[in-house]
């Protein structure tokens, strides 16, 4: 087992910046818009929690060339990479997952039969949003502090 000595960074920042609400709050909302988008995403091959080609309005079907199934892989692959710029620079990030989530709103309610999930995933929006500005704060602290 490790221990740190007082005044080492591991300290600083479990008795610092660790205890910050905001901070804490940054910290969950990353983890989770890193996790969740890689999941989804992964899950768009192999359609394990849902028939995802099923949540493709006929509209953007009749748009993208190929499948419903073969728009999935596409859209897990999108899905992945912004999770994947939420865990390496969460400030753009969280912006891209915003709007990747108001095209999804925007999709099932021109489906017509997912007005609850497009609910949730206004609320996940929202939440996006959130972690676009706890990080904003974040690296302007930081950008500040090695100035």
């Amino acid at each position: 087992m490790t221990t740190s000595a007082p005044g080492t960074s591991t300290t600083a920042r479990l008795t610092g910046r660790g205890a910050d609400p905001a901070h804490q709050a940054f910290l969950l909302l990353r983890t989770v818009f890193t996790v969740a988008p890689i999941a989804f995403g992964l899950d768009k091959f192999f359609n394990l929690l849902t028939e995802w080609p099923g949540y493709l309005a006929p509209f953007a079907d009749r748009f993208v060339p190929g499948t419903a199934q073969q728009a999935m892989y596409a859209v897990g692959v999108i899905e992945i990479v912004a999770g994947l710029l939420v865990a390496a620079r969460p400030k753009y990030g969280a912006v891209v997952v915003a709007a990747w989530l108001a095209g999804i709103i925007v999709n099932l309610l021109i489906l017509g039969d997912f007005y609850d999930v497009a609910l949730r995933d206004f609320g996940l929006l929202v939440g996006a949003l959130a972690l676009w500005r706890l990080a904003s704060r974040r690296w302007a602290g930081t950008a500040a502090a090695r100035s």
